[in-house]
């Protein structure tokens, strides 16, 4: 851990998700005809290669089920790339994609790009206008009630939408024989299985309705659309480090702009295409591209890991990682939650190295967790540090929505009904309460004390407890899976008191030590997000999600259970001798079902967390942490 760290004192480790992000930048460059850098394009191409699975698919996580959208886009990047269709690797792509239903059977955002590059008839995507930036806030579709995420990926691609340009393409680059009726076919996408069909059926009725109106709209009323859209954007560039902070809709921004005409010498045009660069991760041999950076997040943990294993080093360095996280508090703006909490007090960390108009509610009770404890008992609660941390709780108390839970970045953001529109068929347009956030709030509240007992805790407590499922186990939304939410929940009804002996408690510790896999480990992939998921499956074992369940059994007070024994030993046997772990099993979610990561720090950190926690409690009998670490 020591070895990673930053000289400014700063962690940031790889974020790697699918084919899709590494395709897309290929894809980007050629459709802005910009002149490709020949040596990066070789080496992303032989990183595409290699995370093809021998039946010439890409999945959406290693060892994943094939995914059709991500083999087309890493097929049509690699044709770009001027791989051979007739080369063994492309020839079993292709066998893989006509097997799944052909390119037609793509997802939205992949029907979109395809039809900017003119490989697919913008009838069959579905209509999004420039126009719906002009709707009111009480509209049942305003921006405002989608998440961040939705929020920046859809502004810049309504005036893609609206504009339908096409990419320059100078190697006219054509994927025909990816369809099986024709890459000109209207057809629009069928309802996805998340979707019900009279919700479906509506909004594709309204999407008829636009599709006719759209001959009809008058020329000053879409130009103020897209104008309203570009000014959006542009007070959201985020510098250097792009609209949102993430690819898709960073990648959207400089295809809007191009689109609009804005020269590539244009200070915002040039800043948000340099962004882009910026996640590249250039190897010897081998190049992709990251989703977005996570340097507070992996600071933050990383310091809790530090802090638990003591020791003047790892204190030292723990420090200097706090001391880099305190001024990249957000102070000064109200972003988009201040929409339905303007009257709330700006005090959150963002998730990237700068994202001030959208801070991440998990992120800021991870940093105050790890600030208060550095700061240990401090007599006069005036001093700096604890201006910070009130300010920041004062943030997440205000951000929590009408359950008792907390959203990532939005509160209330429960409009679901938004999630059956032709354009989700994804399903992750919002930002809704979850347990994995909510416990992190819960355990933060119960460290700071003042806040454990007030109704703002007790509405999160009664939320976790409700949320638990009936085999014990609690979802978890942003890791994978139910292992995740499982540790995160039994860590923050630790927090809040309950004893080991609740009912809970005891399921939750109950459900973790049925799933532990013969090696002493636990493991969990991504088709525990299917929606007919019954139960936990049989998935190997991971670092990150054995280091979880240790936690959670530990924070339940199963310290001396012998699953802990066995899952410590796991840890040490499968130890590298240069102190890290193996790990290349994505444990870590972006959106459930359609996007997955891979966070490379978290074989780094966790594990160590775990085994730190495990001698603290064998020497002080007890937790010393509210969090249950």
């Amino acid at each position: 851990m020591l070895d990673h760290q930053r000289a400014d004192g700063h962690w940031v480790f790889e974020l790697e998700a699918d084919a899709t992000i590494s395709a897309e930048y290929v894809l980007l460059v050629h459709y802005l005809g910009e002149t490709p850098d020949a040596p990066l394009e070789a080496k992303i191409g032989r990183y595409l290669r290699r995370i093809q699975k021998t039946d010439g698919s890409w999945p959406l996580f290693s060892h994943g089920e094939p995914d059709i959208s991500a083999s087309v886009k890493a097929y049509f990047a690699l044709k770009m790339l001027g791989d051979a269709p007739d080369a063994e690797h492309m020839q079993r792509a292709r066998a893989s994609i006509l097997a799944q239903g052909g390119a037609e059977a793509c997802n939205v955002f992949t029907r979109t790009l395809l039809a900017l590059f003119g490989v697919m008839s913008w009838r069959a995507v579905p209509m999004m206008p420039a126009e719906l930036m002009l709707l009111p806030v009480w509209f049942p579709f305003h921006v405002s009630k989608l998440s961040y995420w939705s929020r920046t990926v859809l502004v810049p691609l309504l005036v893609l939408n609206s504009l339908r340009p096409t990419a320059r393409n100078p190697r006219g680059v054509v994927i025909d024989e990816l369809f099986l009726q024709g890459g000109r076919t209207g057809r629009l996408p069928r309802k996805a299985a998340h979707q019900r069909w009279l919700w479906f059926g509506l909004f594709s009725g309204f999407d008829a309705a636009l599709r006719v109106g759209e001959r009809v709209v008058p020329r000053r009323l879409r130009q103020s659309a897209i104008a309203r859209a570009e000014q959006f954007v542009r007070e959201r560039l985020n510098g250097d480090h792009g609209l949102g902070a993430i690819f898709p809709a960073m990648v959207n921004a400089v295809m809007m702009f191009d689109a609009l005409g804005v020269a590539r010498s244009d200070p915002a045009m040039k800043q948000a295409r340099e962004a882009i660069d910026r996640l590249l991760v250039v190897r010897e041999h081998e190049a992709y591209c990251q989703p977005c950076l996570s340097p507070v997040w992996d600071t933050a943990l990383a310091c809790h890991a530090l802090l638990e294993a003591g020791g003047s080093r790892a204190s030292e360095a723990a420090a200097r990682g706090l001391a880099w996280l305190r001024p990249l508090q957000v102070l000064d703006v109200h972003g988009d939650w201040a929409v339905r909490r303007p009257n709330l007090r700006p005090g959150g960390w963002a998730f990237q190295y700068e994202n001030p108009h959208y801070p991440d509610v998990d992120d800021t009770a991870v940093v105050v967790m790890a600030l208060h404890r550095a700061a240990g008992p401090v007599a006069d609660a005036a001093l700096p540090e604890y201006e910070r941390i009130g300010r920041a709780a004062e943030w997440v108390v205000g951000m929590q929505s009408a359950n008792g839970g907390w959203g990532a970045f939005e509160p209330e953001n429960t409009h679901f009904h938004l999630n059956h529109i032709p354009f989700a068929d994804h399903g992750a347009l919002l930002d809704p309460p979850t347990v994995d956030v909510s416990a992190r709030c819960l355990s933060m509240l119960a460290q700071l004390e003042s806040g454990a007992g007030g109704a703002v805790a007790q509405a999160a407590l009664r939320y976790i407890l409700d949320e638990q499922e009936a085999n014990g186990s609690w979802f978890g939304r942003w890791g994978t899976n139910y292992i995740y939410g499982t540790w995160s929940a039994l860590c923050a009804l630790h927090a809040a008191g309950l004893p080991a002996t609740h009912a809970a408690l005891r399921r939750g510790v109950e459900w973790l030590t049925s799933i532990q896999n013969d090696d002493g480990g636990w493991g969990e992939d991504g088709d525990s997000y299917s929606l007919d998921y019954q139960g936990h499956r049989y998935a190997p074992s991971t670092p990150s999600q054995t280091a979880w369940a240790l936690l959670g059994l530990m924070a339940a007070g199963a310290g001396d259970h012998a699953a802990v024994a066995r899952g410590i030993d796991y840890l040490v046997r499968t130890q590298r001798p240069d102190g890290n772990w193996d790990e290349d099993h994505f444990t870590a979610v972006g959106f459930p079902r359609v996007f997955y990561l891979r966070y490379h720090g978290y074989a780094h950190y966790f594990p160590l967390w775990a085994l730190a926690r495990y001698c603290n409690l064998q020497q002080e009998g007890e937790s010393a942490t509210a969090w249950g670490m």
